[in-house]
């Protein structure tokens, strides 16, 4: 037996996320490359158009990600450069600023929509739907875990 088979699956696990993650963001940053796009200027933008029904500031942006206000700032920024995001002014608070993205954003996220399902399907291939559930319940405890821990820290 090798000494990745007797691993326990905590540390197995543990070890796992850190792989895929970094894979995952390296093959993505691969196919992004062409569209001169970050896999974090990506995410931004997939968490502004699926987790929020307007606009969000950095810092609810920065909480759905896991990031700090100051990482997501810098890529808000990237974005509005290059024109698929705007970075507005709040009207009742001028301290805060809001995300949104524009009409190009949604065209060019648009355009390579298929080369993310292509992804996401090759990803979650011969993985079925029970298997599927019970990953995400693990990774709903798991979240759940990290934002207690992280509560502990303030």
């Amino acid at each position: 037996m090798s000494k990745l088979e007797s691993m326990s699956d905590r540390k197995f696990l543990f070890g796992s996320i850190f792989i895929i993650s970094n894979r995952m963001d390296t093959l993505l940053q691969r196919e992004f490359n062409q569209f001169d796009i970050t896999t974090k200027q990506w995410f931004l933008s997939v968490v502004i158009d699926n987790l929020f029904d307007n606009p969000p500031t950095i810092k609810e942006a920065a909480k759905e990600m896991g990031s700090s206000h100051q990482n997501v700032k810098m890529v808000a920024s990237k974005l509005e450069q290059k024109g698929l995001l705007i970075l507005e002014k709040d009207k009742k608070d001028a301290r805060t600023t809001r995300l949104k993205l524009t009409e190009d954003s949604y065209d060019f996220w648009k355009m390579i929509k298929e080369e993310g399902a292509v992804f996401t399907e090759t990803l979650f291939k011969h993985i079925d739907k029970d298997e599927l559930a019970i990953a995400r319940r693990v990774i709903q405890k798991m979240m759940l875990n990290i934002n207690e821990m992280d509560k502990g820290d303030k």
